[in-house]
């Protein structure tokens, strides 16, 4: 038997000869080294490939945070407002590392696109983050008209921690009832908090991410706390009734491949609107690294957003 559901889970030949090439990628960190983690935490990432007419660094004070974002904006009318949070394992990444992806879903999407530079633990444990994440959503949301995006509509958007900050600053401000989101973008989102056991986390052992990654990841995260009946920390645990429409883009071939998966089909059982695209043979990160099919999981996000949009 062929195809992409039975192939999902056998690492694309050009991905194999990318990490044979890019071998630094395949050694996942699986303890907090300062001298690693100031790297993987550095201000600058790669020469943009990206051309983007607008992009400005800023310090945003919002409900008592004080949060740096990074702003892109294209020329022309923009579709929506997005706010971006980047992926790192809630201890690592930068607005600079993940410029690259930023650019692209400024060109894909149309929308001003709101980078934000949330506290990371150990340092700064939950839900440190999580505020900084929604204080800079309100604070876009308060200030659309100076960023050129007076009326459109606004999405979260963010891949691996970031999905999971995605999906719970959703939460958060459907409590709150403040900011009606048009849609939240998880990529390959972390969603089942402590829990190591699903079957991809086997398979996929050691692929970008290890098991005891996860677990050294979530420690730090939850300051050793017990957060597994948190929604907004573990999101399989959210009530879910009111959420707004969901994409939710999942790896092939990554650790939190079936997680990413529970999670959208509790969405969906909780009848909010969820588009679930699979991405056949793609690690932990495809769309981080740039890698081929990063190119097209841009455009569904892209088209996802315009139709969103209105």
């Amino acid at each position: 038997m062929t195809g992409p559901e039975h192939d999902e889970g056998i690492l694309d030949p050009y991905v194999a000869e990318w990490f044979a090439a890019n071998p630094m990628y395949t050694s996942p960190m699986e303890e907090i080294i300062p001298e690693i983690l100031e790297l993987a935490r550095s201000p600058l990432g790669a020469p943009p490939t990206r051309e983007i007419a607008d992009v400005r660094d800023e310090t945003i004070e919002q409900d008592g945070c004080s949060v740096p974002v990074r702003i892109y904006r294209n020329d022309g009318e923009p579709t929506a407002l997005l706010l971006y949070f980047h992926g790192g394992g809630f201890i690592l990444g930068s607005i600079g590392l993940m410029d690259n992806v930023a650019r692209e879903l400024c060109h894909h999407t149309g929308a001003v696109v709101v980078s934000v530079e949330y506290r990371l633990a150990p340092e700064h444990p939950y839900p440190a983050g999580l505020d900084d994440c929604v204080a800079a959503t309100r604070w876009a949301h308060a200030h659309a008209a100076e960023l050129g995006a007076a009326g459109r509509p606004v999405f979260v958007s963010g891949e691996s921690a970031g999905g999971n900050l995605s999906g719970a600053v959703a939460l958060r401000l459907r409590d709150a009832g403040d900011i009606p989101l048009a849609g939240q973008i998880l990529i390959y989102p972390a969603t089942n908090g402590s829990s190591h056991e699903s079957a991809s986390f086997y398979e996929f052992d050691g692929l970008v991410i290890s098991r005891k990654a996860g677990q050294m990841y979530w420690a730090a995260y939850s300051g050793g706390r017990d957060l597994d009946d948190d929604p907004c920390a573990r999101l399989l645990s959210a009530d879910v009734a009111g959420l707004p429409p969901a994409l939710v883009l999942i790896a092939g071939c990554d650790l939190l491949r079936d997680d990413g998966r529970a999670y959208a089909a509790l969405m969906r059982d909780g009848g909010v609107e969820v588009d679930e695209v699979g991405y056949p043979g793609q690690p932990h990160g495809f769309v981080n690294f740039d890698l081929p099919a990063a190119a097209e999981a841009h455009a569904k996000i892209g088209a996802w957003v315009r139709a969103h949009a209105g």
